[in-house]
């Protein structure tokens, strides 16, 4: 893949405030560049090509999916409106429907005032940075013309599809061997894209829940909710005798688990409960998890102590897959709760993380703090240094040396990452130890080393 720096795309489709950042003009465009680019592909003059859209539940998401669907209609594309649903919904529908396409309209875990665009090709994966550099061109004035005009029977049309969620759930319990009977779950749906899907899904396996965070009103996604605000779920295990408790996060691609005890379960330790249960039954292939480099060392030092490892990606759950699929590996993630089973999804899906975890539970008779209990997250620290020249810094022989005096220093027992800001001037200074006064003293000599460089 071709490295590139987009305008429009970030790590994860395109991004912004809605309505200012992330205008109705915007998404109208992004349909129409898109579509035209996803659905080129289709030469059969007697079908129109099909896409998938998908939209979570906050309240510019019913604008920016409008105006993006007129994009799609006026190049000539037809339109499967999903409603609400989760983007790992949209991922696997792609491919279940044979679609050209599909789109997501979503900000994830952030706040409601963001929002954001996701395109999924026909195969069901992310784009590229090559195919979204081809729909910025279109955005940004190159070949936009040349972009299909049709009229009356030329123009697309759309068609409401409720059974895309019927259809995903079905799909998601057919990832277990069994039902989930025996459990007392708390779930978060963060009152986002898994509120409607929740007790649909749990009920149909049997298990004795509870929700919260699954009244969605447009303004109150991800606020004191879900995967990243864990702690109402841990307050409501702890007072109501739960096996577990479940958090997702907007757009449904997230997990994070909480023992019977409210202690945090994150995805490092899910992927490691996980992919030991997966090599003790001889599935985990090449007895290997593809991680970030954010992963906890506690994490990585679990691993090889049962015998697997770890490949390491920079940042983002795209870049996890494409290094799985380079590999053939079939289990991976990242610390903030993407999973990827690739043996059934092309994405993270926070669903079916939470299946397969329980699946686990019930089949070695094991609590979630017993499972999780081998990973000791290690104490980390993370600097973020402003800086001129980020690229001048990271190439300096004087950072590079001392950063190997840090890791002698630690022998073994601690784990340095100095990396440059992939969109501002920073460079950030991450270290993990056994001990907060250690990572502490590690970080101060890295910190100063870029500051002086900084400096010169």
């Amino acid at each position: 893949m071709t490295e590139k720096q987009l305008k429009y795309f970030g790590t994860d489709g395109v991004r912004g405030v809605a309505n200012q950042g992330l205008t109705p003009e915007l998404a109208l465009s992004l349909g129409r560049a898109g579509g035209a680019i996803l659905t080129r592909h289709n030469d059969n003059p007697d079908k129109k090509p099909v896409v998938i859209v998908g939209q979570d539940t906050r309240i510019s998401s019913e604008m920016l999916q409008e105006a993006l669907i007129s994009g799609l209609l006026s190049v000539g594309v037809d339109v499967l409106n999903l409603g609400v649903i989760t983007t790992p919904a949209v991922a696997y529908l792609v491919e279940a429907l044979e679609a050209d396409a599909g789109i997501q309209i979503t900000a994830s875990h952030n706040p409601a005032k963001d929002n954001g665009i996701k395109f999924f090709g026909q195969d069901g994966f992310k784009l590229s940075d090559d195919l979204e550099a081809e729909i910025e061109a279109i955005l940004d004035g190159h070949d936009g013309d040349q972009l299909p005009r049709p009229s009356a029977e030329g123009l697309g049309t759309v068609s409401h599809y409720q059974e895309g969620a019927q259809k995903y759930l079905a799909f998601l319990q057919k990832t277990i061997p069994s039902d989930l009977s025996g459990f007392k779950i708390a779930l978060d749906g963060a009152n986002g894209a898994t509120s409607d899907l929740l007790p649909r899904l749990f009920a149909d396996l049997g298990m004795d829940f509870e929700t919260m965070g699954t009244e969605p009103d447009g303004l109150n996604i991800n606020d004191h909710v879900g995967s990243t605000h864990p702690e109402a779920l841990v307050q409501m295990v702890q007072e109501g005798n739960f096996d577990a408790g479940l958090a997702f996060d907007g757009d449904g691609d997230r997990l994070i688990a909480v023992d019977a005890e409210g202690n945090i379960v994150d995805g490092d330790k899910i992927m490691y409960i996980t992919a030991k249960f997966m090599n003790d039954q001889g599935r985990l292939k090449h007895q290997t998890v593809v991680s970030t480099v954010m992963s906890n060392i506690g994490f990585y030092k679990a691993l090889e102590a049962e015998g697997m490892s770890s490949v390491k990606t920079k940042v983002g759950d795209r870049y996890v897959m494409e290094k799985m699929l380079e590999d053939d590996d079939n289990l991976g993630g990242e610390q903030s709760g993407h999973i990827i089973f690739r043996d059934w999804a092309k994405t993270g899906d926070g669903l079916l993380t939470a299946l397969q975890l329980l699946q686990v539970m019930k089949e070695t008779g094991r609590s979630l703090q017993e499972l999780a209990e081998p990973v000791t997250i290690y104490p980390q620290k993370l600097v973020n240094v402003e800086v001129a020249d980020k690229n001048a810094i990271m190439a300096a022989p004087a950072l590079q040396e001392k950063i190997e005096e840090v890791e002698k220093q630690m022998a073994g027992d601690g784990r340095v990452l100095v990396r440059p800001s992939g969109t501002e001037n920073l460079v950030r200074v991450m270290a993990e130890a056994k001990t907060p006064d250690l990572v502490d003293g590690y970080v101060e000599q890295l910190v100063q080393t870029v500051q002086e460089l900084a400096n010169q």
